[in-house]
């Protein structure tokens, strides 16, 4: 995954087009197959870093880690270390990301209906 660089004319254009367009503010947030499946997962409860890889046998360690990162940044979850041998670390939806809930169930209704309508 490349990342844009901030001192780009396309990252100024996106950063521009965010300030001003608060629904491309979101998608930043949580667009891309990856932050919406796992906001999807964590709507059921806390689940630890192997049970997320589990429930996405086609992540990658790497970009699990990344994704749960730009999601902890912008407050959708929480992250939670206990001091235990071995450490056992958690991940759940912050208040504002339980507010995800409804969309993420309205993408779900749009994305059966949209399919049943191309007959896939």
């Amino acid at each position: 995954m490349s990342k844009i660089k901030e001192t780009s004319t396309n990252y100024a254009n996106k950063q521009a087009l965010a300030d001003e367009c608060l629904e491309v503010y979101t998608a930043n947030i949580i667009g891309g197959q990856w932050a919406l499946v796992i906001c999807s997962w964590l709507m059921s409860g806390k689940l630890r870093f192997g049970e997320l890889r589990k429930n996405l046998p086609n992540i990658t360690e790497r970009m699990l880690t990344l994704q749960l990162r730009k999601l902890e940044a912008a407050k959708i979850v929480k992250r939670t270390v206990y001091a235990e041998v071995p450490p056992r670390v958690e991940y759940e939806l912050t208040a504002i990301g339980l507010e995800l809930r409804p969309i993420i169930n309205a993408l779900e209704s749009w994305g059966v209906k949209h399919k049943n309508l191309l007959g896939e």
